[in-house]
């Protein structure tokens, strides 16, 4: 194996890998970088290449209010609260490095119900991508493309001295003064979904195609070299899609206006329970974990159409089944017609409240009457004006909670405290718990690669 002497590599070619890159090279003029990529250059970068690229902010320079609170509503006693006040004391800086590296943010609509402020990358996770690839292509990083990293190489005290990974068919070793790991979680490794959410872990549909190339590998080579774990190894960010798409993110965000029911006709969760961003989740695991079959029908009426921006909340190119009554709709989907019939009525012999209190973009407390199981805690209209409509959906996993201990300033921890040389940002870092914090993995990738590949550079002028 031949050894090349870099001062830092990059284990990753999605926003954090990238982030963490073009900060290293802009920290240590002349440094040798290298960023070490599993996938082809045309499908490199993961997740991040396919993402909106949500950030949860007021404007480039404002963080959206509540942020820290925020945080532990989503993760609960175990939040790490100085990684998120880092996050939110860096976000405005990192948001205009990226402004001027060329990368342009608008605010977008907010599918149809309220949530925090945010923005969005003009041209998403891909328009972010490709101009800091560009520019860290400009100072001289190295891009080395199907080239899976396989191993970290430690040395005294378990300081990391390099790393090993296959090029064109060939073990090569990089030594190096730092590593940055930034190859995702491992929502692309079945036999790891299987090991940590059972047997139907394992054909949990990817949200989108870089996702099949996140698996796990830099999470194992972290802990083989002493890393703590850390993050919700149960947790996942999973979302209803149209099972009929091939699409990326096909999502399908309508059924809180409805009900949804599986093959059987039966309804089995509440579909009102919250705004979809903090619901999907629980939708997309109870389709995937729960729904005979795997999947299920979002079961809705022409009153959709009325819903202004209703359109918003469907990236599916596919519409609806339709049909001019329940038993036809039922015979299209393939749904129990008796099943179905029967969910509807008792559904709408429940929705005794005043109509015209619905309001798509808010949690409206219009509730089924008690009695309903399970219940609609909002947006409870009955479902009774043709064409009746039907959307089979699946959950599809977008990214992991599990993964590996980091401090608030990129460092891997060990049992120790920080493993020399080793840093990590991205979703292959343990911080989320229970639930996603919405509009935050994009943010955090961004911010602690840069902060990762700024530090790398300083502990070695130290």
């Amino acid at each position: 194996m031949r050894a090349d002497p870099y001062d830092l590599v990059v284990v990753g070619h999605g926003a954090a890998g990238l982030a963490a890159a073009l900060a290293a090279a802009e920290s240590a003029h002349g440094a040798r970088i290298a960023v070490l990529e599993r996938a082809p250059h045309a499908e490199s970068g993961g997740g991040s290449r396919w993402s909106p690229s949500n950030m949860r902010m007021k404007s480039v320079s404002e963080l959206a209010p509540d942020f820290e609170q925020d945080m532990v509503r989503a993760c609960g006693e175990r939040t790490d609260r100085a990684y998120f006040r880092r996050l939110a004391a860096e976000a405005p800086s990192t948001l205009a490095w990226l402004e001027g590296h060329g990368v342009k943010f608008h605010t977008p609509g907010y599918y149809l119900s309220a949530g925090p402020p945010r923005i969005q990358a003009v041209g998403g996770g891909a328009a972010i991508l490709e101009a800091m690839e560009r520019a860290a292509k400009a100072t001289g990083v190295e891009f080395h493309y199907e080239c899976p990293a396989t191993r970290l190489l430690t040395g005294a005290g378990g300081a990391v001295e390099g790393g090993e990974a296959i090029s064109a068919g060939t073990a090569r070793t990089f030594a190096t003064h730092a590593v940055v790991l930034a190859s995702g979680g491992f929502e692309g490794n079945a036999e790891m979904l299987r090991e940590q959410f059972g047997p139907g872990g394992a054909s949990l549909r990817p949200i989108s195609p870089g996702s099949v190339y996140n698996r796990g590998e830099g999470i194992r080579m972290a802990l083989d070299a002493g890393a703590q774990r850390a993050g919700d190894w149960n947790g996942m960010h999973a979302e209803p899609v149209d099972a009929r798409s091939r699409q990326s993110a096909p999502v399908v965000l309508v059924y809180p206006y409805g009900i949804v029911v599986d093959r059987d006709g039966k309804r089995f969760f509440d579909e009102g329970a919250g705004l979809v961003h903090e619901t999907w989740e629980h939708v997309a695991r109870a389709i995937h974990f729960s729904a005979p079959g795997r999947v299920a029908w979002a079961i809705l009426d022409a009153r959709m159409f009325d819903i202004s921006g209703y359109e918003r909340a469907i990236r599916s190119e596919l519409p609806p089944l339709r049909a001019d009554s329940i038993a036809t709709l039922a015979a299209l989907a393939g749904i129990s017609p008796e099943g179905i019939e029967r969910s509807v009525a008792e559904y709408n012999a429940s929705c005794t409240g005043d109509p015209a209190r619905f309001d798509a973009t808010r949690a409206d407390a219009l509730s089924a009457a008690p009695g309903l199981v399970p219940p609609k805690s909002n947006w409870a209209r009955a479902i009774e004006r043709p064409p009746f409509l039907a959307y089979p959906l699946v959950g599809a996993i977008a990214y992991t909670f599990g993964g590996i201990a980091t401090n608030e300033s990129a460092e891997v921890l060990g049992a120790a405290g920080p493993i020399p040389g080793l840093y990590a940002a991205g979703e292959i870092t343990g911080h989320f718990h229970g639930t996603a914090p919405n509009a935050v993995a994009m943010m955090r990738a961004l911010v602690f690669g840069r902060i990762a590949g700024a530090g790398s550079m300083k502990r070695q002028t130290r």
